[in-house]
């Protein structure tokens, strides 16, 4: 397991230094995460909405049931039926009671409602701090490669010498300017 736990911390510090040097693509990989984490808070609000509307249904529910139990209540009462009122108001009573459970709940619901939207402002502008950065970045970037002298260039090139065929254009280029050049030399002072 710690041959892993190596590579994965391994790999995990490169791709940090990689990073680093490059910021642009830091601030990519940053923004595509905060675009994830958006998503998510938009999902979790949707979900937490749809929460609130069902509680606020089912508070209703209880309440017309309430009322109902408590029109009977009275009616009971009213016809000399004690026993039926006694049970009718213990009826209305668990109602209340199951109504005030499912209002804390709303009221939880609606907290963590305004707490998840307050986190997707956040992620939204943080997002657009990032967004902002990785322009400006990309900007400076961009004005450093125009600045930069022309024979500095060779600097974003790969070159590799292959030394098995001992072929290198470039090479061969300036050993036949320098042949003809030694050439041209020679046939002057001869011809002196």
């Amino acid at each position: 397991m710690s041959l892993f736990e190596d590579l994965n911390r391994f790999l995990e510090n490169r791709l940090d230094e990689f990073l680093r040097n490059n910021p642009h693509l830091e601030l990519q990989a940053l923004e595509e995460q905060l675009r994830e984490q958006e998503e998510d808070t938009l999902r979790l609000i949707i979900d937490l909405q749809t929460q609130e509307k069902n509680l606020q249904n089912e508070i209703l529910g209880i309440a017309q049931d309430i009322q109902l139990w408590h029109g009977r209540v009275e009616k009971a009462r009213a016809n000399g039926r004690q026993d039926l009122a006694q049970a009718a108001q213990e009826r209305e009573a668990n109602l209340l009671h199951q109504g005030n459970q499912i209002w804390g709940k709303m009221e939880g619901v609606k907290q963590r409602l305004a707490q998840t939207k307050e986190l997707q402002r956040q992620i939204q502008t943080r997002r657009a701090e990032v967004k902002a950065k990785a322009k400006e970045v990309a900007a400076t970037h961009a004005n450093s490669k125009s600045q930069s002298p022309p024979q500095t260039s060779g600097w974003n090139h790969n070159y590799q010498r292959n030394i098995s065929s001992g072929n290198d254009p470039l090479e061969e280029q300036f050993t036949n300017w320098e042949t003809e050049a030694e050439l041209e030399r020679m046939k002057r002072n001869m011809g002196r």
